[in-house]
């Protein structure tokens, strides 16, 4: 896993300088090596981190064995060595980066329906003046984007197109900021910067003649079939035999590598079956809070103990979290409220001293059904409670009890049309869109940048309520949150991190795959848990989900108000003319006078205008 970064021009607006000063600022992604490469029109920049093929002979760019071609690539492609020899070829090194390149020599653009793994690369034809940008199906690796007229400039991270100032000019998205206040997170193509857009998953671009095309290869809901797998001895037989050919490809490198165990069922049945193909202990690694409400640790070594792994386990105090506050700011480049992050990057952090490369759980909740947020889509959909939820909603707030109220607030949805982003947000504890339009200091239309019922037109099969829901994390909460919180908390420590539950061959089987096998007896992922407890007891699981929490709210009560104070004061928010203090003025009112579940609201307003005193956008 690296960083990439580039340019293609059809006047000479940048130069060398340009292009090793917005590689260079991404350095964490890649300590290995830095390559770069430039003509008249292009510029490609590479920093490396290398798990395959540790030798010079495959730092990039790195170019086709005719010449003709080079590529930039950062992620993974794991059946390289099957393509390599489907097309024949004879290989200079062990790399994967130069099956891609061959391959696509051979093939064409639609090459990349081959291609098993995480990717976002960058291929150059000098002669044909030609650049053609790939991003992975599931958009696990990230490509900012900038275009103005015929010149474009990308990169892995933000920071790499922030670098370019003051050639280009970035300013504020104002819609990036509503979405962000409702959901948490910034959803593609959206960034913070309105000339900047993340490229899109499941695609490629060919930039060629000043112009550009943009073609979309894969995307979840056209996985969907007309009929949904409802036999569960064969879907059993068939989920195992995808997990265990994912896990085994990711476990291929050639550098010492491990797994992110946090005592789920997720990390749980990643690391059972890694363990199961491995002939030596799998370095595990989990992570505790010396508080023990957020403590869960004890659970990922009962886990590890039980499949006899090399476990590693860290218990940190708070001290330690605080710390990586303002480098959590800086890691993500935009408003990113997701305090998860902070753990993630100590855990990274940490297990960076053992191994290069870790596998994680990420993606089972949304491909088996497992948030809670799923049961709140299944209830709401009921005709009955359609009708009556405002009443609902009303009784359930007048309660003096913060449960109910939280619940309360979940009946309040707009329409129909923005039902999913409610639930999330909702759950998330982020601003309604009705919370939303009275917060802000300009004039918000109560919209989000995406229509969230667009994906549901036109499908093979009708969804229930709980996969429409799904639906909707996998295309925007998975991709746009989780795999952006991951991607930057272990590259900001140079630690590359695989998704095994996200390779597209189970994404498509869990797409099709029965509700009733998801959730079944009481039980979310029941599929997912039937496989697990091959492994592992099921004993071992038999409590609450907790998830990968701090204890944000006592903090801004106490370590953190200093940044309370700052971020929402008065000043900062006329300095910024985005929020209206009057209103949030009320929120941090009720939040120290009890209403304990605002905390996430307050956190979304400082990472704000914390982002955007860092950013430094034009207004």
């Amino acid at each position: 896993m690296c960083g990439i970064a580039g340019y293609f021009q059809q006047e000479s607006r940048f130069t060398a300088a340009d292009l090793r000063q917005m590689t260079d600022v991404q350095a964490h992604r890649g300590p290995d090596a830095g390559g770069y490469f430039n003509d008249e029109i292009c510029g490609l920049g590479h920093r490396r981190l290398s798990i395959l093929d540790l030798s010079e002979s495959a730092n990039h760019p790195f170019w086709s064995a005719d010449g003709s071609a080079c590529i930039i690539f950062n992620g993974e492609v794991y059946n390289y060595r099957e393509i390599a020899a489907e097309l024949g070829l004879k290989t200079r090194t062990t790399s994967d980066t130069e099956v891609i390149l061959e391959a696509y020599l051979i093939l064409g653009e639609q090459f990349v329906h081959k291609l098993n793994g995480m990717f976002a690369f960058a291929i150059y034809e000098p002669a044909k003046k030609r650049l053609l940008l790939y991003r992975d199906r599931m958009g696990i690796k990230p490509i900012y984007l900038w275009r103005e007229g015929q010149n474009i400039a990308f990169s892995s991270e933000l920071k790499g197109i922030l670098a370019l100032r003051p050639k280009i000019k970035l300013s504020l998205n104002r819609q990036a900021v509503l979405d962000y206040l409702h959901l948490g997170y910034i959803p593609e193509p959206l960034s913070i910067a309105r000339e900047v857009q993340k490229f899109p998953s499941g695609s490629y671009a060919v930039f060629e003649g000043g112009s550009m095309r943009m073609e979309s290869y894969w995307q979840p809901e056209q996985q969907l079939k007309a009929e949904a797998l409802r036999d569960e001895a064969k879907a059993e037989q068939r989920l195992h035999e995808l997990l265990r050919s994912s896990v085994a490809y990711r476990m291929i490198s050639d550098v010492p590598f491990g797994t992110f165990l946090s005592g789920g069922i997720d990390s749980s049945v990643v690391t059972s079956i890694a363990q199961s193909l491995s002939e030596k202990p799998v370095n595990t690694f989990s992570i505790g809070f010396k508080e023990s409400k957020f403590n869960e640790s004890q659970f990922a070594a009962q886990v590890a103990k039980h499949l006899k792994t090399q476990h590693h386990e860290f218990i940190v105090g708070e001290e330690d979290a605080l710390q990586l506050v303002d480098k959590m700011v800086e890691a993500y480049d935009e408003p990113f409220a997701d305090s998860s992050a902070i753990p993630t990057m100590l855990v990274s952090q940490l297990a960076r001293k053992e191994v290069t490369m870790t596998l994680s759980g990420d993606g089972g909740d949304e491909l088996f059904l497992g948030y809670g947020s799923y049961q709140w889509a299944n209830r709401l959909s009921k005709p009955w409670l359609q009708l009556l939820r405002k009443p609902v909603g009303l009784a359930l707030n007048a309660l003096s009890d913060n449960r109910m109220k939280r619940a309360a607030a979940l009946f309040h949805y707009p329409n129909a049309g923005l039902k999913k982003s409610h639930i999330f947000s909702q759950e998330g504890y982020y601003y309604s869109l009705s919370e939303r339009r009275k917060l802000m200091a300009f004039q918000d239309s109560g919209t989000l940048s995406y229509n969230e019922s667009a994906q549901l037109k036109a499908l093979p099969r009708s969804l229930n309520a709980m996969e429409e829901q799904a639906l909707f994390d996998l295309r925007y909460y998975l991709k746009d949150d989780l795999l952006v919180k991951v991607d930057r908390a272990t590259m900001q420590f140079s630690l590359e991190t695989r998704v095994p539950l996200l390779d597209y061959r189970i994404v498509e089987f869990a797409l099709n795959l029965d509700p009733n096998l998801k959730i079944a007896q009481g039980q979310a992922k029941y599929l997912l848990k039937k496989i697990l407890f091959q492994y592992v007891p099921a004993s071992f699981f038999d409590r609450p989900k907790w998830g990968f929490s701090i204890p944000l709210e006592r903090w801004l009560k106490g370590e953190l108000q200093h940044l309370m104070t700052h971020y929402t004061s008065k000043e900062m928010c006329e300095r910024f003319g985005l929020i209206d203090h009057r209103v949030l003025s009320e929120y941090l009112a009720a939040f120290q006078s009890g209403r304990s579940y605002y905390y996430n609201r307050i956190w979304q307003i400082i990472v704000l205008h914390k982002c955007l005193e860092k950013a430094n956008l034009e207004m």
